[in-house]
């Protein structure tokens, strides 16, 4: 996580709005988001609430590379209704445990129409262009949840946040045992978008 490359294009204003679109076949686009996105997934979903990547609007997505037809943008309010979990994981940058809050990861993409245990990859990309391929089985079984609060208060763009995906490494036989700085490299903070791939 300290081996990121930062983008030097600047940040401006990210927030993306949300419209509807899709094909007359697809299914039933899901609730917009009201308030500005934070988080977009997009790929292999089946409730789209927004229309194509603008390449004139969604300026960072398109300048690391992602497109799309359709997508899910959550805003904070979305993310606050999903139940929320708590994991206490001692972090890599103070080696102290801190107390981080939000949804499991798997309950964020359900609202995207992505079955819990459905066979496929997740590309999960932060904001300075850090992202981490892994399977929606491994999200599942290092209970990886999308963390929108860290010891109590909400996590800030230019911070950890707005959302850090990231599991208790504390806790799980694949990481707990390894030095803190090397746990926490599946775990992007300033996580932006997630792509669903089909295995």
């Amino acid at each position: 996580m300290n081996k990121r490359h930062f983008i030097t294009a600047t940040l401006g204003t990210a927030s993306l709005w949300s419209a509807t679109g899709g094909s007359s076949h697809a299914a039933p686009p899901a609730k917009a988001a009201t308030g500005p996105t934070l988080l977009t997934i997009s790929g292999a979903i089946t409730k789209p609430n927004r229309g194509a990547l603008d390449p004139a609007i969604d300026q960072m997505m398109g300048k690391h590379g992602i497109q799309f037809s359709n997508a899910h943008a959550l805003d904070a309010a979305a993310l606050q209704r999903m139940p929320a979990v708590t994991i206490k994981p001692t972090l890599e940058y103070d080696s102290k445990p801190h107390t981080l809050t939000g949804p499991l990861l798997t309950t964020v993409l359900a609202a995207a129409g992505v079955a819990a245990g459905s066979p496929v990859q997740l590309v999960l990309r932060a904001v300075d262009g850090y992202n981490v391929t892994l399977s929606m089985a491994d999200a599942q079984a290092y209970g990886m949840i999308v963390a929108t609060h860290i010891d109590g208060q909400p996590m800030a763009l230019g911070g950890l946040g707005p959302q850090w995906a990231v599991y208790d490494a504390d806790v799980l036989p694949a990481f707990k045992d390894k030095p803190v700085k090397e746990r926490f490299g599946l775990c992007p903070w300033g996580l932006y978008h997630i792509e669903v791939k089909k295995a």
